[in-house]
């Protein structure tokens, strides 16, 4: 029998008969490991413990210390556990895919009857009388036609569908979770007992189409989410809990920010409260861009095909665009065009009017541009995921010398606007060069160095992400963790030597020569529209006070009073603030919840006393009290506290 070397993480290395299992390593260690493994990496791939292993190679074995080994573990024998599970109570269901997600899994069901509420209890209940029979999960690889036969056999057309699918390279791995069987790519736990009876909990039904096409059957999607212990999904859970009560759209309605109508799905109708958010956070973000050196500019919302097929996004991206004909006068054909997906073709265009010396670079140019993407109506979410959006974009045109410091300023000025929009910290992806791709292996070495020695430089830790860089250039991208632990993918810097090349941007350099810029695309908040339903239900609605719509109400306790609450009202709006009066004949207990429901930051209540004393009593939101303050001091306190951050 032929042997293999296999080398642990330690460095050290054993030699196994060809064909060995993780399993049998593990057991080769120690009785303790054997019975803690749960799967192994080979190579850097997850491995099933049953897989041979028939070459050299690096092992370590995962154990339910591993999280995220353990977790997709977890997660995916949870996926085949919840189908048995159905198909044992209603035999007559037909299953198809069951993907490990974020935080869970879900699985599609063809059934005639809706789940219900109550069906998700009794087949939570089924499930955790298999994990209860510790039932032995084992593996086979099967011929396609025999996997097909079985199907067929069966009754499980999406199964036999789903084989077909499969390049014919690739194994047909079968598994059985006790004697229920299913077509899995793997890898999976050893018995079903290994998964933690109290750490999952079925949470929805939804409805989906089969392969996501709506010409195909409706099936039903039910989703679980799953934690390696108990407290883990009681965290979850919280989390959720917490997350539904600062749901922008909920709070969207009850700040009178923004609505959405089916006569124009996936775009946002901003009310005056819900605007005053966005432009007070677009003027900031001009303020800072010009700050930084950023040229302003504006293009074309529609764009001829043309420009799309010679930047190549016409054959990559046409599913997402929306296209636009029109009868041009004198003309044989129909012109297309396409709303603008992103800016940077555009920005091109302007970079190219007029000859650039390389005394012109670095060029940096902004635009808050206007897109338009094709979402599937599934997929959209508030404002959060949208078909019209507005981009805080920008692209730096430069030499190849000059992108470290080019991503050393973007990341000082990134963290800046992070922190004075309350997120103090923030997490680095650096993706790195993928196995398809286009240019010289030394001009990634030099990339990948300047974008590294960039972050170093500038005292913030990232994490490598290994072969998931663009096929032109590298990426970083910028994680924001919000109040209640959610991660938010927001800004990005990417380097592309690829566009200014099929849209022949070029400069002179100092021999005279021409020569392509590289072209970094750059972005902070990402969307408006999206950061701003971060921002929402990061604050729970509670916006800083330059940010927050209406930053004061000025509220009469008695009639006597309006003619002050008008004074004081038009005093804070001279002064840059942004005040209402509310003089209604209602009691000032009931105005003080009703704006405290609104979010308003400031509430400001006069009577009979306050205008004797030229005063006003002072209720911040949240705070149970209240003060007392002469009208100046307030004025002045007010005035400081609705400056942007740029402007203190």
């Amino acid at each position: 029998m032929a042997q293999i070397s296999l080398t642990f993480p330690d460095g050290n290395s054993r030699d196994y008969e060809a064909g060995v299992t993780p399993q049998e390593v593990a057991a080769s260690i120690s009785k303790s490991l054997s019975k803690k493994a749960v799967s192994a990496q080979i190579d850097g791939r997850h491995w099933d413990l049953q897989w041979p292993v028939e070459h050299d190679a690096a092992i370590a074995i995962n154990t339910n210390d591993d999280p995220a080994p353990a977790l997709e573990l977890i997660r995916h024998d949870l996926a085949h556990i919840m189908a048995r599970a159905v198909q044992e109570i209603w035999p007559d269901v037909q299953v198809t895919i069951g993907p490990v997600i974020e935080n869970g899994w879900y699985y599609d069901f063809d059934r005639a009857e809706p789940f219900t509420p109550d069906d998700l209890g009794r087949i939570e209940a089924k499930m955790r009388e298999i994990i209860a029979a510790r039932d032995p999960v084992r593996t086979e690889i099967w011929e396609r036609d025999r996997a097909i036969a079985h199907y067929r056999e069966r009754g499980e057309p999406y199964k036999v569908e789903l084989i077909e699918a499969i390049p014919g390279d690739e194994p047909l791995r079968m598994y059985w979770h006790g004697e229920w069987q299913d077509l899995c790519r793997g890898p999976h736990l050893q018995h079903t007992g290994q998964v933690p009876a109290d750490g999952f909990r079925l949470m929805s039904v939804a409805g989906a189409y089969w392969r996501g096409d709506s010409t195909r059957p409706m099936l039903q999607r039910i989703y679980g989410v799953a934690f390696r212990t108990k407290a883990e999904l009681a965290a979850h859970l919280t989390m959720l809990e917490e997350a539904a009560r600062r749901d922008h759209r909920k709070l969207g309605r009850e700040m009178d920010l923004f609505h959405m109508q089916e006569e124009a799905p996936g775009q946002v109708f901003w009310h005056p409260n819900g605007w005053s958010i966005y432009t007070s956070l677009q003027d900031y973000m001009r303020r800072m861009q010009r700050a930084h050196g950023y040229v302003e500019v504006n293009t074309p919302q529609v764009v001829d095909r043309k420009l799309w097929e010679a930047s190549g996004h016409w054959d990559k991206y046409q599913e997402h665009m929306f296209i636009v004909e029109v009868d041009e006068e004198h003309a044989r054909e129909k012109a297309i065009n396409a709303l603008k997906p992103m800016n940077c073709p555009c920005h091109v265009q302007i970079y190219n009017q007029g000859i650039k010396s390389y005394r012109d670079l670095p060029l940096r140019m902004a635009e808050f541009g206007s897109c338009n993407r094709y979402e599937p109506s599934g997929a959209l979410h508030g404002i959060m995921r949208v078909r019209g959006f507005t981009q805080d974009d920008a692209h730096v045109f430069c030499t190849e010398e000059q992108i470290e410091g080019e991503c050393a300023r973007f990341i000082d000025m990134l963290a800046q606007v992070y922190r004075d929009l309350g997120f103090e910290s923030f997490d680095i992806k650096f993706s790195t060069r993928p196995e398809k791709r286009v240019g010289s292996e030394e001009s990634w070495d030099y990339v990948e160095t300047a974008l590294e020695n960039a972050i170093k430089a500038t005292g913030h830790p990232y994490t490598l992400d290994p072969g998931e860089g663009a096929f032109y250039g590298p990426k970083l991208d910028f994680k924001l963790t919000d109040a209640i632990g959610r991660e938010w993918q927001l800004g990005t810097f990417q380097v592309d030597p690829n566009l200014p090349e099929r849209l022949n941007a070029s400069y002179v350099a100092p021999d005279g020569a021409k020569r392509r810029p590289y072209m970094l695309h750059r972005a902070i908040l990402g969307s408006f529209e999206r950061f701003i339903g971060i921002l929402i239900e990061n604050y729970e609605g509670k916006l800083p006070f330059w940010l927050a719509p209406r930053q004061v109400v000025v509220a009469s306790i008695v009639s006597d009073a309006d003619g002050f609450v008008g004074e004081v009202t038009d005093m804070l709006r001279k002064n840059g603030i942004r005040a209402e009066a509310d003089t209604r004949n209602e009691k000032i207990n009931f105005k003080v919840r009703e704006h405290s429901v609104g979010k308003v930051p400031v509430i400001l209540a006069v009577g009979a006393r306050e205008v004797e004393e030229r005063s006003v009593s002072v209720r911040r939101l949240g705070d149970k009290g209240t003060r007392s303050v002469d009208l100046d001091t307030l004025v002045a306190e007010l005035s400081a506290e609705a400056a942007a951050p740029d402007r203190r």
